[in-house]
């Protein structure tokens, strides 16, 4: 067996002079890296550096990747269809690489790429929107520019989310952190029981929303806590505060049919609907609703800040 090997490392050692010593790497006809042999070469089988190439690999997904994007509802009911992402197909990559280290490949590859599918297709999106199994509205002082910002910004995060049967949905990871990056501003929230300004005030009342939509279309409640003061936009006890790095409002969908989340932001209030396909057999809860006020106060300082120290109640 010693002369197989040997023979084997005698013929790669021979054909080391005939193996071209740069590798090109490009993608869409532009070279995003250039490989010099000598710098992945090591002494001993398998002759590659194999963290040097992982290093390579990871730097070319930036490059190479592409977001796939779920079908949606576009503003005029029609549904907008899926776009297939792209990331570094590493498995082949790393086939032609180990080509040009080992004499049998080009001295340039073309980037592999992989589909990412989307989640949601246009074939699941289409019967979601048969049924209306629940509903919430509630009201906000559209004159209080910058909390009517937040609430949008919120409102369009959580728009056309789809949640499949046995999926637990997370209002903080759907939402993500709320930034002035992001584009949300500072608005009056409660700290410690006193009035103060904080970014992404508002917030709140879209995730009060969405959990009495959610109660009403009997889904299981996971996580939900209450203000530790009352709002006026929501029924005593029927709130839902939400905080990056603290409280989060997340349900779990018990049905065998997946279900669609639609959300309208606009002229003073927070309009959440929960839809799914006609096969669903579902099991609605009463739930309180709750009248627009004939005059708004000027401005609504309703928000929790828990990450500042509000105390937080779970509801009873």
């Amino acid at each position: 067996m010693k002369w197989i090997a040997a023979t084997a490392v005698s013929t790669i050692l021979a054909l080391h002079n005939t193996m071209p010593d740069h590798l090109s790497i490009n993608f869409k006809e532009q070279t995003v890296a250039n490989v010099e042999r000598q710098e992945y070469e090591q002494p001993v089988w398998p002759l590659v550096d194999q963290a040097k190439l992982d290093s390579l690999m990871k730097s070319l997904v930036p490059v190479v990747y592409k977001q796939p994007e779920n079908a949606r509802f576009g503003n005029s009911g029609a549904i907008i269809p899926e776009v297939i992402g792209y990331t570094l197909d590493e498995e082949r990559f790393a086939e032609l690489f180990y080509g040009f280290m080992y004499g049998e490949g080009s001295p340039a590859v073309e980037v592999p790429r992989r589909a990412l599918y989307p989640r949601v297709d246009s074939e699941i999106l289409a019967p979601l929107r048969e049924k209306a199994i629940g509903y919430y509205v509630t009201y906000y002082n559209s004159r209080n520019q910058s909390r009517s910002h937040n609430i949008h910004l919120a409102a369009k995060a959580i728009d056309n989310t789809v949640v499949f049967p046995g999926e637990t949905f997370s209002f903080n990871e759907t939402v993500g952190i709320r930034t002035r990056e992001k584009g949300y501003m500072q608005a009056p929230v409660i700290v410690r029981g006193e009035l103060s300004e904080g970014i992404g005030g508002g917030i709140c009342q879209v995730s009060s929303t969405l959990f009495n939509a959610i109660d009403r279309a009997g889904l299981q409640i996971v996580h939900r806590y209450s203000h530790s003061r009352h709002v006026p936009y929501v029924p005593s006890g029927r709130d839902a505060t939400v905080s990056w790095g603290g409280p989060d409002f997340a349900f779990r969908n018990p049905y065998n049919q997946p279900v669609l989340l639609r959300t309208f932001s606009g002229q003073g209030r927070v309009q959440i609907t929960v839809y799914s396909s006609e096969m669903i057999e579902f099991y609605p809860r009463e739930v309180p609703g709750v009248s627009k006020p004939k005059r708004m106060p000027d401005e609504i300082r309703l928000e929790t800040n828990a990450e500042s120290g509000d105390q937080l109640q779970p509801p009873s």
